[in-house]
């Protein structure tokens, strides 16, 4: 599975709240992690203890592997300590404690033709996780002071917080995402908590009118993208 622009931004406006004691998680789940990216993100910049999930055999085998060949500071990181990966279904995931943080960056399309590839059908559509799947695993697992952090596409927003919402869950923070300066909005991404508060609306621009990254892209994304 290609690492694409959506997830880095992800990963580093998430890591960058933790980097800031925004969320101040000891214990991190990440539901399908793929090849790792988020997980490796925050193991960058936080100590806590991080359960990645994959359901997918081959990518779990790739996300071990990145892992190994992570040179990060804490060598723990590496040896898998504080990143364990699994090779399971989220729905039928038990484990013994409750998350302060879960992440997520969900199967995309929901009811949409699907391609050939039975991979592809799992990591990009909801075909072994919906949206209000994930919505009612995410509150049986997060703590009560925890978040759930995820980044839909623009047409999906809507039907989120309806859903999120009706489980008690709801926006702490949301940042909708622009790939030009354009009006159009592509992505949304989403602080949701089990406390009802006055949630932050803010956007981001990845690119601006001359086809170069904006200095708020290259704020969140200087510690991951070599050539920044």
């Amino acid at each position: 599975m290609k690492v694409c622009t959506d997830s880095c931004i992800f990963g580093a406006w998430i890591a960058n709240a933790v980097e800031k004691k925004k969320i101040n998680p000891q214990n991190i789940l990440d539901i399908g992690t793929g090849t790792g990216l988020l997980s490796l993100m925050l193991a960058q910049k936080c100590n806590a203890t991080i359960h990645a999930i994959e359901i997918d055999k081959n990518a779990c085998e790739q996300a071990i592997e990145n892992c190994k060949l992570t040179c990060l500071p804490d060598r723990q990181a590496v040896m898998g300590t504080r990143i364990e990966i699994f090779h399971a279904d989220i729905k039928n995931w038990k484990p013994s404690l409750q998350y302060e943080l879960i992440i997520c960056n969900p199967p995309f399309y929901e009811n949409n033709l699907l391609p050939e590839d039975e991979r592809k059908n799992i990591a990009k559509h909801s075909a072994a996780l919906n949206l209000e799947e994930l919505i009612v695993v995410t509150n049986n697992l997060l703590s009560n002071g925890g978040a759930l952090a995820a980044i839909l596409p623009w047409h999906r927003s809507k039907f989120f917080e309806e859903t999120a919402t009706m489980y008690s869950l709801f926006i702490k923070e949301k940042i909708k995402v622009k790939q030009t300066p354009s009006p159009n909005y592509f992505r949304v991404m989403y602080l949701l908590q089990k406390q009802k508060t006055e949630p932050s609306t803010k956007e981001i621009t990845i690119k601006n009118g001359r086809n170069e990254y904006t200095q708020e892209f290259k704020g969140l994304l200087k510690d991951y993208y070599l050539y920044l």
